[in-house]
C-alpha cells in the first residue's frame, strides 16, 4: 500500500535573518503546547487532485490560513517522510506574506472524549513568521528536516 501523501507550502524570507511561515495546530490535543506543535500549512493529496500536488498544497494552505498563499512561483522542494510513514511533498517560495487575519477551516471532534458531544475546532489556531532557530523547536519533529534542506539551499 502506498504511503499517504500530503502537500504543503514552505514560505521563507530573509528579514534579515532566515524566517519561515509556520502554523500552530488547532484542537484540544495541541492547546497549550508550543514545542513540536507547529507545522507548515499542508494537507492530504486527494485522488481528485487532478491538477497535482502543488494545487493540493495551495488548496490546503488556503483552507488552513483562510487566505490564498502569495501568487508567486513555487519550486518543488522535496519529499520528507514522517515517522508515521506519511510523505510530505513541499513546495517553497521566498516571499513576504502578511495576511490580515488567520481564519482556519474547522474539523469535528467528540470532546471531551466519550462525552457524546461533538465540537468544531480550527485546524490551525495561529500562524506567523519565526526565525529558523525558533522553528527548529516549534515544528513537529518530522518536519525539522525541511529546515535543514532550506538552510542547505539558501543559507542561514
Amino acid at each position: 500500500m502506498a504511503a499517504v501523501r500530503s502537500a504543503g507550502i514552505l514560505l521563507y524570507r530573509r528579514s534579515p535573518a532566515l524566517e519561515v511561515w509556520i502554523a500552530h495546530m488547532g484542537g484540544p490535543f495541541w492547546s497549550g503546547k508550543d514545542e513540536a506543535a507547529w507545522s507548515i500549512p499542508k494537507g492530504i493529496v486527494e485522488t481528485a487532485d487532478v491538477d497535482g500536488e502543488l494545487a493540493a498544497a495551495i488548496r490546503e494552505f488556503t483552507e488552513e490560513v483562510g487566505t490564498a498563499p502569495p501568487d508567486v512561483a513555487y519550486e518543488p522542494f522535496g519529499e520528507f517522510r514522517q515517522s508515521s510513514g506519511k510523505v510530505v511533498v513541499v513546495f517553497a517560495a521566498e516571499t513576504d506574506f502578511a495576511p490580515g487575519t488567520i481564519v482556519s477551516n474547522t474539523f469535528p471532534l467528540e470532546w471531551p472524549p466519550r462525552s457524546g458531544t461533538m465540537q468544531e475546532f480550527p485546524e490551525i489556531d495561529d500562524a506567523r513568521w519565526v526565525d529558523i532557530d525558533e522553528a527548529r523547536v516549534k515544528l513537529v519533529k518530522g518536519q525539522r528536516a525541511i529546515l535543514d534542506a532550506l538552510e542547505g539551499r539558501v543559507g542561514g
